[in-house]
């Protein structure tokens, strides 16, 4: 049984995983993040790693991977800017080989879980994969001939940060107009909020789980109420749903995937979301009346997607 170590670094917690050559998760660590501490990050993976090690001391691992959210270089080493972590220009392949004599791979977290849905989630079977995940904002993830897709400097697939609403609303990565500011978790609950505060009557459903307060109206209400088959929250759902299918349907037109997939929380609803993304993106691909359309379905393998891919493309 060959053995590889997969740890995935959020901005509220580590998870680290020993993973076998079948994607299988034997053993699973979690520690929150010390987000502000850039030295403290760095020594729970390390923490993390050691005591996998420790649990399996018979069995050879071969590799250690690790998924954090950011940019990482093009040697997948240095983790050059992480925006929710205090890493700037962070050495961690280096530092985590002084603890742990094992080859060790450094990937940002959203190709990691890309990875692992390709190869296997919702992405087998073929080898041209695009997955997105559909959180606070949007990660994406690019598989094409059967690699992954990293761009001449390792910072390929930012696709949340492409702008399809020129001068657009703001952003938090400094432009306007990206496509995470209208297809994401918190496009959604804007989306949600908004209509409760204008139209209150319409979106009683949602005020009733939100205890009467537009402000705490989250994404696990809006999906409640939507499979209830509350009419505001479908309304909702098939703003964002629309807004996913038009950047879909851009990224067909550069990349021609054979199927996307979707993840993250926000795919939580399933066809509530996925029915008007799909609907949206047949209207807006470009050569739509001659062209093959791309599959579109949910992930599978949820938060183990950044853990057991991690982990493979260190077997790699």
């Amino acid at each position: 049984m060959r053995l590889t170590i997969g740890a995935d670094i959020g901005g509220t917690k580590v998870a680290t995983g020993i993973v076998d050559e079948h994607g299988r998760i034997l053993a699973k660590i979690k520690r929150p993040t010390p987000a502000a501490n850039s030295d403290a990050i760095a020594d729970v993976v390390g923490d993390t790693i050691e005591e996998l090690l420790e649990r399996y001391p018979d069995t050879p691992v071969d590799g250690i991977g690790v998924g954090t959210a950011g940019f990482v270089d093009e040697e997948r080493s240095t983790v050059v800017f992480a925006p929710n972590l205090a890493w700037r220009d962070e050495p961690l392949k280096r530092r985590l080989q002084q603890r742990v004599d094992l080859p060790v791979v450094i990937e940002n977290d959203a190709n990691a879980a890309a990875w692992g849905e390709a190869r296997f989630g919702a992405g087998q079977g073929t080898n041209y994969v695009i997955c997105i995940t559909l959180g606070t904002g949007i990660g994406g993830g690019i598989v094409t001939d059967g690699s992954l897709y990293r761009g001449r400097f390792g910072l390929a697939a930012e696709v949340g940060h492409y702008r399809v609403v020129p001068d657009g609303r703001r952003c938090g990565c400094g432009n306007r107009g990206c496509w995470e500011q209208y297809a994401s978790g918190r496009a959604l609950i804007a989306e949600a909020q908004d209509l409760a505060t204008t139209a209150p009557t319409r979106a009683r459903r949602l005020l009733e789980l939100a205890q009467g307060d537009p402000s705490r109206i989250q994404g696990a209400e809006i999906t409640q109420a939507a499979k209830e088959g509350d009419a505001a929250a479908l309304e909702c759902f098939r703003a964002v749903g629309h807004w996913v299918g038009l950047g879909l349907a851009d990224l067909a037109a550069i990349l021609d995937p054979e199927r996307f997939v979707i993840g993250g929380g926000v795919s939580d609803a399933g066809d509530i979301l996925l029915d008007p993304v799909r609907e949206s993106f047949i209207k807006n691909v470009t050569g739509r009346a001659v062209r093959r359309f791309s599959d579109i379905r949910t992930a599978v393998l949820g938060a183990a997607a950044g853990i057991v891919g991690a982990a493979d493309l260190a077997r790699r």
